[in-house]
């Protein structure tokens, strides 16, 4: 973003200049910015109509016994603590959220999160009250982690949309990193 800072959108001011697809503060990944105003309304539209391809990968916390499933469950601000979100009828939006599962290690399990819609701390809300917290999200997850984390282990890996000029479908990925790797390695090991 520093290099095109004079060329991006205007579409959503100063503070964040061509930015569609964002992620929270600890989360890793993949981020969608514009580069003009033409092609911020474009893709904003294929955003509205839930035609993005949005996909994460997620420690979470207990072993999901199904292999996939999809919650659908509408979030709205906490009525106490305004920085959180929460599953509420009350001042809220829809939100559907597809997982499934990757990998089992007993008392964790690696997901994919796929979204349908993309609300503020979706996929940490609905997995939280599911029962299955993200590891390391201080905010909706456990207090006390065993891996010493600086953040949650949620990553946006999956980005797809079609090209706003050219109406060809591109499909970006991300690596997971480091810290996420190094959490599975550990992990897998303690599973053989």
């Amino acid at each position: 973003m520093f290099h095109c800072k004079d060329s991006l959108s205007g579409i959503n001011g100063e503070k964040r200049p061509g930015i569609l697809h964002r992620i929270d503060k600890d989360t890793s990944g993949l981020l969608m910015v514009a580069k003009n105003n033409s092609a911020h309304q474009k893709l904003a539209d294929q955003i509205k109509v839930h035609s993005l391809t949005r996909a994460y990968k997620a420690l979470v916390h207990g072993n999901i016994k199904q292999d996939s499933g999809r919650i659908d469950a509408p979030i709205g601000r906490h009525p106490i603590n305004r920085k959180k979100m929460t599953i509420t009828d009350q001042n809220s939006r829809e939100a559907v959220t597809n997982y499934r599962v990757l990998e089992r290690f007993g008392s964790y399990t690696l997901v994919e999160c796929v979204l349908e819609t993309g609300r503020t701390h979706q996929i940490r809300v609905h997995m939280s009250h599911n029962g299955h917290p993200i590891v390391g999200d201080k905010t909706y997850g456990v207090k006390k982690e065993e891996f010493n984390l600086k953040g949650q282990l949620l990553h946006a890996y999956k980005l797809g949309f079609v090209h706003p000029d050219t109406d060809e479908y591109m499909e970006f990925t991300a690596p997971l990193p480091d810290y996420f790797e190094k959490v599975l390695e550990i992990l897998r090991k303690n599973n053989e």
